[in-house]
């Protein structure tokens, strides 16, 4: 008997990553699409499912990791739904629905970076680890954060990237690019952010730029709050800002210069990691979702 077929959805603000999957080692096919509208951008997903379901059969579940926020209580009337965005015209846009009209089978839903937690804990770099967070830090900034094996939701879910953190004493004239809160972390830290203010990626700033020591230092701030706050096992950061060379360094050691030798027992060095699923973290963690949504 075969294992269950599973419909896997990575939906970022700028494009939806697609995989049909009987297992993590089992991919059967992928694909990816631009995030334009809800309609538009929902229907091609719909259509590359429907052929897949054509070669393969009827699926299972499928899993769904969005970006947010979105409202994740089953009980609600707009579970499976963005909720309040700044990415145009999805707030308010049913994610879960339509694939579940479509192919009338059950569906996992949460948040892209939840989703990634799980999908480290199951297969990657947070294995054993009973408490654990996946900070992805890209066009916005988002954390999930996985307690004995289990998402954490509460009342909403991990909101990581509005914590505010303290200014750095070479970063006080810009004012932030976050709608809602300005100089949050997400309107500091972001790759928005940083072309913002200095008009490139932080990979593309030459290696003595003052920018890498700022952005490492917000995102230190982070990895003190979350020890303070959370005690995790592991602290692991994506996303494509993370790809600069020697930010992950970088942030290590300010956060252990931030800690002031309080947080004693825990090498940064493991504390402190990349993904070990590598750019697969989002598309697996959909697949996670999938799983356990029968």
């Amino acid at each position: 008997m075969s294992a269950p077929l599973l419909g896997c959805i990575e939906a970022g603000g700028t494009k939806f990553v697609l995989g049909v999957a009987r297992g993590p080692d089992s991919v059967l096919r992928t694909g990816r699409i631009p995030t334009t509208t809800p309609d538009e951008t929902i229907a091609a997903a719909i259509a590359f499912f429907a052929d897949a379901a054509e070669a393969e059969g009827p699926f299972d579940a499928i899993g769904i990791a969005s970006f947010g926020p979105v409202e994740l209580d089953r009980t609600a009337p707009g579970w499976g739904h963005i909720t309040q965005t700044p990415k145009a015209h999805w707030s308010g846009a049913d994610i879960a629905g339509p694939f579940a009209r479509a192919f009338a089978c059950p569906i996992g839903f949460d948040t892209d970076v939840n989703g990634a937690i799980l999908a480290e804990f199951l297969w990657g770099a947070a294995k054993g680890c009973d408490v654990a967070t996946y900070v992805t830090i890209g066009t916005g900034i988002g954390g999930g954060l996985l307690i004995d094996g289990r998402p954490v939701h509460g009342a909403r879910h991990p909101e990581m990237g509005h914590f505010l953190p303290r200014r750095h004493p070479d970063d006080t004239e810009f004012a932030g690019c976050c709608p809602f809160h300005g100089d949050c972390l997400e309107g500091l830290a972001s790759g928005p952010a940083i072309m913002a203010r200095w008009g490139a990626s932080l990979s593309d700033l030459p290696a003595d730029h003052p920018g890498h020591a700022i952005i490492a230092g917000y995102l230190a701030q982070l990895v003190i709050a979350q020890r303070a706050l959370l005690s995790p096992r592991r602290i692991i950061l994506g996303g494509g800002v993370m790809g600069t060379p020697g930010l992950i360094d970088r942030v290590r050691a300010q956060a252990e210069q931030l800690g002031g030798g309080y947080f004693e027992g825990a090498d940064i060095d493991r504390l402190v990691v990349a993904p070990g699923l590598g750019d697969q973290a989002g598309l697996l963690g959909a697949l996670a979702l999938a799983q356990g949504a029968g």
